[in-house]
């Protein structure tokens, strides 16, 4: 096993986000819990690439958009990464958002930790490709989004539903204060709802129309 490895083993997803924002646990080193059997559940629902292009075709207040999902560190027994990347789907080499995700468990349901990546995010950009993604990154790396955590629990349809907490995610764009997420997680689909509000709650982009609505194309 490497260092990084070793790293990799060592730090939760929930721990790492701990320590990013300066508290750091200093008491015994405690034994790795598996996941869940619903945080497996998430992660098989969630891994893979996605496509809006049958919402866009039915109204034209949606873009078509492709979504990647793709496992990484797969070697982690605590929790479950995920490389993200969204583009348009004629501009697939210029992606407009490019995450990780890391989902663990949560006292009601799974949640899911959003950080950014170091350094130009393009330098990255067609990472979902490769056997191994984001290989050459340790979890210390990243940069935690303080507040944009989503958390899904299950609804009454056997879904998984859920969202960000009040407006402690910061946003800067096109006037924003903060952003909101709202997702809903089929074994066939994933709708996410994701808006920007100003300071007194005006919504100053996104969609107005619903949620995109992300079919799934092809698994892991």
């Amino acid at each position: 096993m490497t260092f990084a490895d070793r790293i990799r083993v060592a730090v939760p997803c929930v721990a790492l986000w701990t320590a990013a924002c300066g508290t750091v646990n200093q008491g015994p080193v405690q034994a790795i819990r598996p996941v869940s059997g619903e945080v497996r559940q998430v992660a098989q629902w969630m891994a893979g690439s996605f496509s809006s292009a049958a919402q866009a075709t039915k109204d034209p207040q949606f873009r078509s958009v492709v979504l990647h999902i793709a496992p990484m560190w797969t070697d982690r027994p605590d929790a479950r990464w995920f490389y993200v990347e969204q583009a348009m789907a004629n501009a697939q080499d210029k992606p407009y958002r490019q995450r990780v995700y890391c989902l663990s468990d949560a006292e009601d349901g799974v949640q899911s930790m959003i950080y950014e990546l170091p350094g130009d995010p393009l330098t990255y950009a067609g990472a979902w490709k490769e056997q191994k993604p984001l290989d050459q990154l340790l979890p210390a790396m990243l940069v935690p989004k303080a507040g944009c955590a989503v958390k899904l629990t299950r609804d009454g349809s056997g879904n998984w539903t859920g969202g960000t907490e009040g407006t402690g995610c910061p946003s800067s764009r096109d006037g924003a204060s903060y952003t909101t997420s709202e997702v809903t997680l089929t074994p066939t689909e994933l709708r996410s709802w994701d808006r920007g509000f100003d300071a007194q709650g005006k919504q100053v982009w996104g969609s107005k129309a619903g949620p995109y609505v992300f079919v799934k194309e092809k698994s892991p």
